[in-house]
């Protein structure tokens, strides 16, 4: 009886690597061309020079995450001092500094209302505060507890409902308002590190230390297509502007760019001289270049098209632990270990 089993499971193994192999050789024959080929006749770039316009100043440790509001102007960082702040990048003065009940913070999100902000780690919790009180104190509104691990990754769709991913493997999606989870999205078989919203709003992307990343329907609540090919873990995430690809950043210092209509990874972003890992990556307004943090205190700017880096960033002491650009494509944000966020245009 048992032989049997083992022999069927064995069978079934073998079969699900032959349609493996359909599936990739199938793939392969609609690969008619590259990226870098298809881009040949777009003209280069000229080199980027950015530089540093704003530094804000308040946090007394690590930062570990921020996010910009909708607005183009407010942002919110993460910082291991226990401290919550929301900013304003313009004028660099502090809104809302929070004091966290647990300061192993990871992440941390800003509602696309402007009323609300988020943030997790250590404590396995998604906290939620609501910046617009009647009281002017910004309290807790929702402590949403289900996670069994920490949490990495927060985002809301709106102020009633926010995704989370986590180091127990899963990523869910929550009520805000009643406090409970609505659904659970697991496939992955390491820790989420990082999710990131479609501009539509009904897929996400997860990226996590399987080496994989996922595109998730939450109206399904399944996992719609997994892209591989990273040979560590995924730490970062992002969508790309239109919605059809993404951009991840992994320890083994390289970024890549899949697309979902190809169903495939389009390029590759890495250079000899970098060894270290990716913490963040975020894309232009356009599109056509990727801001990406990384462990050896730079921020690499790269073109999209054509693989290329067309700058290097260079102002931290520390590690780059994240970034973002703000919606209005007018500003970038880096955050480090230094314990400063400096804004770039």
């Amino acid at each position: 009886m048992g032989d049997d089993l083992s022999e069927k499971v064995q069978a079934a193994k073998r079969e699900a690597e032959q349609l493996k192999e359909r599936i990739r050789s199938t793939r392969e024959k609609l690969a008619d061309t590259t990226l870098q080929q298809a881009a040949e006749r777009v003209p280069a770039l000229p080199k980027i020079s950015m530089k540093v316009r704003r530094t804000l100043k308040g946090h007394l440790a690590k930062i570990y995450a921020m996010h910009w509001a909708e607005d183009e102007r407010h942002l919110v960082s993460a910082s291991q001092d226990g401290k919550l702040i929301v900013w304003d990048a313009f004028s660099t003065n502090k809104i809302h500094a929070i004091p966290l009940r647990s300061s192993w913070v990871m992440t941390c999100a800003y509602a696309p209302s402007g009323n609300y902000v988020a943030c997790g780690g250590l404590d396995n919790l998604c906290s939620i505060y609501n910046l617009k009180t009647k009281e002017g104190a910004v309290k807790v509104a929702r402590e949403l507890s289900a996670h069994t691990g920490y949490l990495s990754c927060c985002r809301f769709i709106s102020d009633r409902r926010i995704l989370t991913s986590s180091g127990d493997m899963s990523c869910m999606l929550w009520d805000i308002d009643a406090g409970v989870k609505i659904m659970e999205f697991n496939d992955h078989t390491g820790d989420v590190m990082s999710l990131s919203l479609s501009p539509n709003k009904n897929i996400f992307v997860s990226g996590a230390c399987d080496a994989t990343a996922k595109v998730w329907d939450i109206r399904s609540g399944r996992c719609v297509q997994t892209f591989t090919g990273h040979e560590s873990d995924i730490n970062a995430v992002q969508f790309f502007p239109n919605g059809d690809a993404f951009g991840t950043g992994s320890d083994d210092a390289s970024c890549r760019l899949f697309d979902l209509r190809a169903d495939r990874e389009l390029n590759q972003y890495t250079h000899d001289n970098i060894l270290c890992g990716i913490t963040s990556v975020a894309f232009s307004y356009s599109g056509r270049l990727l801001f990406a943090g990384y462990d050896d205190f730079n921020c690499n700017v790269w073109d999209v098209l054509k693989g290329t880096r067309v700058a290097t960033l260079s102002s931290h002491d520390n590690r780059v632990s994240c970034l973002g650009v703000s919606s209005d494509g007018m500003a970038l944000a880096t955050g480090s270990w230094d314990s400063l966020l400096k804004i770039w245009a």
